[in-house]
């Protein structure tokens, strides 16, 4: 809690509490990134905790610097303790790799933790699912951001989805594969949905230069593309005689 509580003081949102190792009444807590804090700010927030789960009355908090094994800032609190001024207060450490030492000098530390309070206990309860509601918005407001993105291949065609990357038709359980050409041909149509496309322009898009259509080609595929969207009475390809055909989606 005391480890959560000084990284949100720092607005690190992201960074994890290690998990918190216990030696000879002393509790040391770790962090996965460089951590700043400011001297009045860390006694609140340790007294704060201290307090509301009656972890201690007497002990001593040090934070140390990872890389020199320094002690950078401590400071002791007890029974006799009436001196409330914060040493260096304001003054902010800089960011760095800083582990905080907690060592509980009560008499008898263990018996109180194994045989908290009623009232103690509700208090730890309390803040442990404010704690748990915290992380799961986070985790909520995380997912949202990676919410999947449309995909760009698909077209919905009526009752159709047209995947023009891999050339299908796919309505339900029913899925309809189509030729290139096919898949140009109905892309091209789709662009210009309810708007007549010349013949000259679909055979130079479609076809361009290379020189394989004759005759009646165009018309044969025309009719390919109707028999495979006849599925949906909706979809309709016309013929406007003399200029072209035109793709109609609608009752």
């Amino acid at each position: 809690m005391i480890g959560h509580k000084l990284l949100l003081n720092a607005g690190d949102q992201d960074s994890r509490v290690l998990p918190v190792i216990y030696t000879n009444r002393r509790y040391k807590v770790e962090f996965s990134s460089p951590l700043e804090f400011e001297p009045d700010a860390l006694t609140k927030t340790v007294d704060s905790v201290v307090l509301e789960t009656q972890l201690a009355q007497h002990y001593i908090v040090e934070m140390i610097n990872c890389v020199s094994h320094e002690v950078v800032y401590s400071y002791e609190v007890g029974n006799s303790r009436k001196n409330k001024i914060v040493p260096c207060a304001g003054r902010s450490q800089p960011k760095g790799c800083y582990q905080l030492w907690f060592t509980i000098l009560d008499k008898n530390p263990i018996e109180k933790l194994a045989n908290p309070s009623k009232k103690s206990t509700a208090k730890i309860i309390f803040l442990l699912a404010g704690m748990f509601l915290v992380f799961a918005y986070g985790l909520w407001l995380l997912l949202r951001k990676r919410k999947v993105k449309p995909n760009a291949n698909l077209i919905q065609l009526g009752e159709f989805q047209f995947d023009k990357l891999n050339m299908t038709l796919v309505m339900k359980e029913k899925k309809i594969e189509l030729t290139s050409k096919e898949s140009d041909l109905l892309l091209l149509l789709h662009d210009s949905v309810n708007t007549t496309v010349a013949k000259e322009i679909i055979l130079q898009s479609v076809w361009g230069d290379e020189g394989d259509y004759v005759g009646r080609t165009l018309d044969v595929f025309i009719s390919k593309l109707r028999k495979k969207l006849e599925f949906d009475p909706k979809l309709k390809i016309l013929n406007v005689r003399g200029v072209g055909y035109k793709l109609v989606i609608g009752d």
